[in-house]
């Protein structure tokens, strides 16, 4: 088993390459499906993300897309399943795990993501749907007085303990400690955060006993929050989040798969090409994207069986750009070149 896991995690970090988040929640794809005015039927959401699975050359630069329970079950339009079709692409298919965030008991403004109950039953069921790998994020809010220690602590024990598990089924789990950009604090205050959070969630995954060779890490970049008046710029962001992951992520993981976290999709491949750029590290630096990934193929898509060609060439270039960020090639005069 530890064989496939790890054969699995240093799949979906190879070269060049990236995961697709497209987990949404009922909720989430119900607002984003409102931002475009397209009702989020069962059908509609099926087109989609069948849009966006079944886009020719895609798997030049996506090794795996995180799927929510209702995808991984669904076929596309033609009858054949989505897991089929990932595959026959060389995509790996994955599955988000946790149910979501909920209030922290006897913790003011903070959160814990619940789901443990019931995890190893669905796990092998995933596994045996198809499902490589999984996800669960937790999220750490920054604001007067938070994170408190009791909710990082709570969190990462959820973490290890859904990695653990995860393992058990044949599933490489992503373990993702959101450290939120919402707020007015500024590049420091999130690296200190974020520093803390990982400290302690390794810390945990160690006492769980979890395999580290045979997990991914989805943390946010170390940046300022949304309200702060001096934001940092694309280097200073890449100088403090590969200098925090360095002091606490251990070298035996074997690739960091950054979520965008509210970036613009540039930004998102702009940060990740100067981290890139900065050399060698001991673990991939690649992407794990979901809203700067499709965004622009979501708006060129509104919903019309006629727009499915611009929306796949609009994801298409997204995942190019994201691509030539794992090496450092990213630049701004990628984007007038968008395909058509």
């Amino acid at each position: 088993m530890s064989a496939e896991l790890k054969q699995t995690a240093r799949a979906l970090v190879a070269e060049g390459k990236g995961i697709l988040a497209a987990d949404e929640s009922s909720g989430t794809i119900k607002k984003r499906f409102d931002s475009i005015n397209v009702e989020s039927t069962e059908a509609n959401r099926r087109d989609y993300r069948g849009m966006l699975f079944s886009t020719d050359g895609a798997a030049d630069h996506v090794s795996g897309v995180i799927l929510f329970d209702e995808t991984l079950r669904q076929s596309s339009a033609d009858g054949v399943p989505f897991v089929n079709v990932l595959n026959d692409q060389g995509i790996i298919p994955g599955i988000k795990v946790d149910k979501g965030a909920k209030s922290l008991s006897g913790a003011n403004g903070e959160k814990v993501t619940e789901g443990l109950d019931g995890l190893r039953e669905r796990c092998s069921e995933y596994y045996d749907l198809g499902a490589r790998f999984a996800k669960w994020r937790a999220v750490i809010t920054i604001a007067d007085g938070i994170p408190t220690d009791y909710c990082i602590d709570t969190n990462a024990h959820a973490l290890a303990r859904y990695a653990k598990i995860s393992q058990e089924c044949g599933l490489v789990p992503i373990v993702e400690p959101e450290v939120l950009m919402d707020g007015p604090h500024d590049a420091q205050r999130c690296e200190d955060v974020t520093t803390r959070t990982l400290q302690r969630t390794f810390t945990a995954l160690y006492d769980q006993g979890v395999l580290l060779e045979g997990i991914l890490l989805k943390p946010n970049m170390v940046l300022s929050g949304t309200e702060c008046a001096d934001q940092a710029d694309v280097q200073e962001v890449a100088e403090r989040t590969v200098r925090c992951f360095r002091r606490v992520v251990p070298a035996a993981v074997p690739g960091i798969v950054f979520l965008s976290g509210g970036q613009s999709d540039e930004l998102a491949s702009a940060h990740l090409s100067a981290m890139n750029a900065m050399g060698p590290q001991p673990w991939e630096l690649s992407f794990s994207y979901g809203r700067a990934l499709q965004a622009p193929a979501l708006k060129a898509w509104g919903g019309e069986p006629a727009n499915v060609p611009a929306a796949q060439a609009a994801y298409l270039h997204r995942a190019r750009c994201n691509g030539a960020a794992r090496s450092g090639a990213y630049t701004a005069d990628m984007e007038p070149a968008a395909a058509v």
